[in-house]
């Protein structure tokens, strides 16, 4: 299995758009002004990750940590129309493509030479876009995954169950795919802090800490198996969100009553537009300063009734019992995946 990953993407584009900012610190996020309060990086080239600047890092903090960097606003439908590029020359290898995002791809290849086939990746990738991207070899789509963070910036890396623990024994268990920090720092309160330690872990006392299917998992994930297929079909979504972030809290409820309404409203008119059906309605609040809860509410019946979605979300909204002040709201929709019976 093959790991396509697009190198600083966001920022690539921008640059080929711009070729007079080659080999500058570009960050790109929001509408690009640096001083906006609550704007983040979407992401950085190279020259800017190296004074420390990252995707999430608040705008400010982009700007203080390099302050010679471009700030660019994000252009979404210009990052649409690459990806579509990229993908459409992935498509053309006798493999099965499984696209992750905009910048990613899994393909399964039957091949003896898989290094060959992955520079013939960067080939048709660069010849159809001017854009680089890394290649991760694997016997999975875990270990691809992993070696294209080993490759980067445009290279290709293998890696497989006779190397693995040779390249990852003596990391950090969070260093492994799917696995952050909340879920490191309960294997570490378990003695468990690198991925030679996770995989030599006794699946049972995981699944007493972790639950039965996530516990087992874990260790699969330590010992770098993955028996997950990589699938040609387009991604189905199973829900669709909105959210602002406020530049001024919000300090009456009533305020946020409103801003959620408004947001379920939207968000009902883009649902039904793609003819999907609601069945169950979140809602997000971060208070200050960054606390962030969840609650939601399943529908009586399943809906593309843009009264019955704003209803729900601002039922929702009423099982919190905090009242302090609100510095960003969501509202998600979950979908019924296949047909109501008659």
């Amino acid at each position: 299995m093959l790991h396509v990953d697009l190198d600083q993407f966001v920022a690539a584009v921008e640059i080929l758009r711009r070729p007079e900012l080659r080999g500058l610190p570009v960050v790109v996020g929001g509408d690009g002004d640096p001083t906006a309060r609550r704007a983040v990086v979407s992401t950085a080239s190279y020259e800017a990750r190296a004074h420390g600047v990252h995707s999430g890092l608040p705008l400010r903090t982009a700007a203080r940590r390099c302050p010679e960097a471009v700030f660019l606003p994000v252009d979404a439908p210009a990052y649409e129309a690459a990806s579509e590029r990229v993908m459409a020359a992935l498509r053309t290898f006798d493999a099965v493509v499984e696209v992750w995002g905009w910048d990613e791809a899994f393909l399964a290849v039957d091949t003896g030479d898989p290094e060959g086939v992955a520079r013939e990746i960067q080939r048709r990738v660069r010849a159809a876009t001017d854009l680089e991207c890394t290649v991760g070899i694997g016997e999975n789509k875990l270990q691809a995954k992993l070696a294209a963070g080993y490759g980067k910036p445009a290279g290709v890396f293998r890696l497989t169950g006779a190397t693995w623990f040779e390249v990852l024994g003596d990391r950090p268990v969070d260093a492994l795919w799917g696995i952050g920090g909340k879920t490191a720092k309960r294997l570490a309160a378990l003695d468990i802090t690198t991925v030679r330690g996770l995989a030599a872990a006794d699946p049972a006392a995981l699944a007493a800490a972790f639950g039965p299917a996530i516990g087992p998992r874990l260790v699969q994930v330590g010992r770098g198996e993955d028996d997950s297929p990589v699938v040609g079909e387009p991604y189905v979504p199973r829900s669709r969100g909105r959210e602002t972030t406020f530049p001024t809290d919000l300090d009456d409820w009533e305020d946020v009553r409103r801003e959620v309404a408004r947001l379920a409203r939207e968000l009902a008119a883009e649902v039904a537009a793609e003819g999907r059906v609601t069945q169950r309605v979140a809602v997000k609040v971060r208070f200050v300063p960054f606390n962030t809860y969840t609650r939601q509410r399943k529908l009586p019946a399943p809906t593309t009734d843009a009264a019955e979605i704003e209803r729900a979300a601002l039922e929702a909204l009423d099982r919190f019992d905090k009242r302090r002040p609100v510095r960003l709201l969501g509202v998600r929709t979950e979908f019924v995946l296949a047909p109501e019976p008659d």
